[in-house]
């Protein structure tokens, strides 16, 4: 490590009291000469980090809050709710990669280069080259998104997430795919069940889970989707990930309709199940 690199790393270290950065030059020299994780696909441009806010969301010291593409880390516990597990752990992890590129960052934008909230929307790559979000999901701290049209690293993020799951690491500890019976509130979820019906209106494709739970595809994303494929799928079993809905919260919940509601953008969140 040069004079400089450690003089930034302790820069870092004082700003964000970063967990487990001790551990820090033993990790780098170790990876110094592996080749990058997933990296980026095209020229990035460079930022310093002022503190980590979560497991997949930064804050720079020109004052943008970065939201990390592809990945979704636990919930650090917000407005009185509890932190989900692993939370704490994703947010050390990240502040420790953070701190290995000496608090400055790669960033590379997104196709769509914000969120409703104003983030910045952007892959995040260390001194290495290698993607953070990548890194997180080969730890097993987070789970990987695929939302359109922000998909250019989605191979190799699956891949990194596969990885994870394969060696049952971090949240893979544990099987978190849920039946849609066992949903009991709003927020990300992986879901897995059997497909009852699909059907297509003119509010788009809808996937109907037995146990509770339709699958939404509206029509200005239906084009991002084999049809024939979604069509096919009745009496599948599947697995679905995102942000689930309580339509019954909304009102207008007709008899017969599913109470809970997951919108897809891209058919990276959908899957047929392994037999």
């Amino acid at each position: 490590m040069t004079l400089s690199s450690l003089f930034g790393l302790v820069r870092l270290l004082k700003k964000a009291s970063l967990a487990g950065a001790f551990f820090v030059p033993a990790i780098w020299l170790a990876s110094a000469s592996a080749a990058p994780l997933c990296p980026a696909p095209g020229a990035v441009s460079y930022a310093l980090v002022d503190r980590v806010s979560d497991g997949d969301t930064l804050r720079l010291e020109d004052g943008r809050s970065v939201r990390m593409i592809g990945l979704n880390a636990p919930e650090t516990g917000k407005k009185g709710q509890s932190a989900e597990p692993f939370s704490d752990a994703a947010r050390k992890r990240l502040q420790t990669l953070v701190a290995k590129s000496d608090g400055r960052v790669g960033l590379l934008t997104g196709k769509q280069a914000q969120d409703r909230y104003g983030r910045t929307l952007a892959h995040v790559f260390g001194a290495d080259g290698s993607n953070l979000e990548a890194q997180l999901l080969a730890d097993g701290l987070g789970y990987q998104v695929a939302i359109a049209p922000n998909v250019a690293l989605l191979d190799c993020q699956q891949e990194a997430e596969s990885s994870a799951r394969a060696a049952g690491l971090g949240l893979w500890r544990q099987s978190p795919v849920l039946a849609p019976q066992q949903i009991t509130r709003s927020g990300f979820a992986l879901v897995g069940g059997k497909v009852s019906q699909v059907q297509r209106n003119r509010g788009g494709l809808w996937i109907d889970l037995q146990g509770g739970l339709v699958v939404h595809i509206a029509p200005n994303q239906l084009a991002n989707f084999d049809q024939d494929s979604l069509a096919s799928l009745q009496g599948a079993q599947v697995e679905a990930r995102g942000w689930v809905l309580d339509r019954s919260r909304r009102g207008g919940l007709k008899s017969g309709q599913a109470r809970w509601m997951l919108s897809l953008t891209h058919p990276g969140m959908l899957k047929v199940a392994a037999h």
